[in-house]
């Protein structure tokens, strides 16, 4: 990962005028020169069993990518990366690659900092989308097969795309107005500056045999049972689309919001500034939502951020790079800590908060509170799948899947954050992968 980026605004200044907004929301991680590049791509050791490899959810030969990146053929490792990972640029720019690729790189033992794969990642996909005059992959000949994706997240998007590939023509239903999901919606502006998950789509469109609705839920405007019988296939990939709440007493005072409506509201507004923000700001959470969140409202101009969550550092699902992202931009950590109560006469004034300990491996009030006084709290508190009447069988609130990534209903596929694993973008682009080469399987073998 590049540099803590830090906010052009200063504790109990005035709020953030337009060239401090466009500093603050601008690109977090500056993008890497020809030059420095191929520095970086000569610090790797090209491992022959590379654990990088083996941590990246989707695969990707990065010792093959970055070697090619050192040669100068920036179209050939844009061309690995994307074969693995559709969504390879934005998860150059969102991944926790500091646990995973970065993590686990050799090089931090021989020169304490991994070789910088993500940004390397970055370089190579950023100059072929900029460069290329056409799609780099083909598709296959027409199957005659129509399928139907329920949801224009990462996971429905990387089905999309696979199964057009392989010959398949794919119809995807989205609720929203705009296609990307998590990618578009979810994640903080600067990390995805310059509009970039909607170019990531367009590019990704670029194969062809992939139409996008847009306005139409699964479960409110149509039903899993009529697509299925509407088309050869459906694949489920709607993700967690409905916020948790903290079920606290004043709950619905104004001024208590929902994190991810708040970056949302960021991600598709003209104008930053419109957005607004609290003075004393509260967020609940412990997740890259709450981080995002949080930061997202010092750049905004809070004069103080307060983040909460109900244990330590180490149980938040936050990395460290995140945790310090937080800290470096002005934001207060605060674990052991719950909220009780929300307090105000019709607006939120103040949170009381319950400490906490862990004893005998389970969370308990320890009977100690404080309160705490804000004009606003964002609550990260974790999402939930959005129901699906008549659908099919649910486990621990997400879809049932078999080892084909099957639904219990015959003909309907799922994957990303709808099913049980990681809530991460890379993991939905391989379960939407994967899941294609299954559906595929799976309509070949009805045929034969």
């Amino acid at each position: 990962m590049s540099a803590i980026k830090h906010l052009a605004l200063a504790d109990g200044g005035p709020p953030p005028g337009a060239a401090e907004l466009a500093a603050n929301f601008g690109d977090l991680h500056a993008p890497l020169s020809r030059a420095q590049a191929a520095i970086e791509a000569d610090a790797c050791l090209y491992c022959y069993d590379a654990p990088c490899v083996r941590a990246c959810p989707t695969a990707i030969d990065i010792p093959r990518f970055i070697h090619q990146i050192s040669t100068g053929n920036l179209e050939g490792s844009a061309h690995t990366i994307l074969s693995a990972n559709i969504m390879g640029g934005t998860c150059a720019r969102a991944c926790p690659t500091e646990v995973l690729c970065e993590g686990v790189c050799v090089v931090n033992r021989t020169k304490g900092a991994p070789v910088k794969i993500g940004l390397l990642q970055r370089f190579a996909v950023d100059h072929l989308m900029e460069t290329a005059r056409a799609h780099p992959f083909a598709r296959a000949p027409r199957t005659g097969r129509r399928l139907a994706v329920a949801g224009a997240g990462p996971a429905g998007l990387s089905f999309a795309h696979r199964a057009a590939m392989l010959g398949h023509d794919v119809r995807v239903l989205e609720a929203r107005p705009r296609a990307g999901g998590l990618n578009e919606y979810g994640l903080a502006a600067y990390k995805m500056a310059d509009d970039f998950a909607a170019r990531e789509v367009e590019f990704l469109l670029g194969i062809g045999g992939i139409t996008i609705e847009h306005g139409i839920a699964v479960g409110r405007d149509v039903t899993l049972e009529q697509l299925a019988a509407e088309h050869d296939a459906v694949f489920v990939g709607i993700g967690l689309g409905r916020a948790a709440r903290a079920a606290v007493p004043g709950e619905a005072l104004a001024g208590v919001d929902d994190a991810i409506a708040f970056i949302a509201a960021l991600r598709q507004a003209a104008d930053k500034a419109s957005v607004p923000i609290g003075s004393r700001v509260v967020v609940i959470g412990g997740g890259n939502t709450a981080i995002d969140a949080a930061v997202q409202a010092r750049c905004l101009g809070a004069a103080s951020v307060t983040l909460v969550y109900r244990r330590g550092p180490e149980q938040m699902s936050a990395t460290m790079w995140e945790q310090d992202l937080a800290r470096m931009n002005g934001v207060a950590m605060r674990f052991w800590s719950q909220p009780v109560a929300f307090e105000g006469e019709g607006a939120v004034t103040h949170v009381t908060l319950a400490e906490t300990a862990l004893i005998d491996g389970r969370l308990v009030p320890t009977g100690r509170t404080d309160r705490v006084a804000c004009d606003q709290v964002l609550l990260a508190v974790g999402q939930q799948m959005d129901a699906l009447p008549g659908g099919p069988r649910i486990d621990a609130g997400k879809l049932w899947i078999d080892g084909r990534y099957q639904t219990s209903l015959p003909g309907i596929f799922a994957g990303g954050d709808a099913v049980a694993g990681p809530d991460l973008t890379v993991q939905a682009v391989e379960d939407g992968k994967r899941a294609a080469h299954a559906v595929d399987r799976w309509l070949k073998e009805r045929a034969a």
